[in-house]
């Protein structure tokens, strides 16, 4: 247990962060599965679905929350399903 105020300080801010940081990349993990799932389906939504994945993504690798090559390489994926004709 944290004996300096600056340490109970130092553990009230890193729960805030990793509440918020879970929250974002839950958000992007949904995003990414509703676009695999429109794409499997060839879904008329999929593009859409698509590019709120490549946002979500991007919007964490902004935040510090995902690696950037992480992003990338699931950004790349899913542009490939998405030109690869049915």
């Amino acid at each position: 247990m944290a004996n300096t105020k600056s340490a109970l300080k130092r553990m009230r801010q890193n729960e805030k962060r990793r509440t918020r940081n879970r929250m974002t990349r839950s958000q992007v993990r949904t995003a990414v599965k509703t676009a695999r799932a429109a794409l499997g389906e060839r879904a008329a939504d999929a593009r859409s679905a698509v590019l709120a994945a490549i946002r979500a993504l991007d919007k964490a690798v902004s935040k510090g929350i995902v690696h950037r090559n992480t992003a990338a390489r699931k950004k790349s994926a899913l542009a490939r399903r998405l030109a690869t004709p049915a």
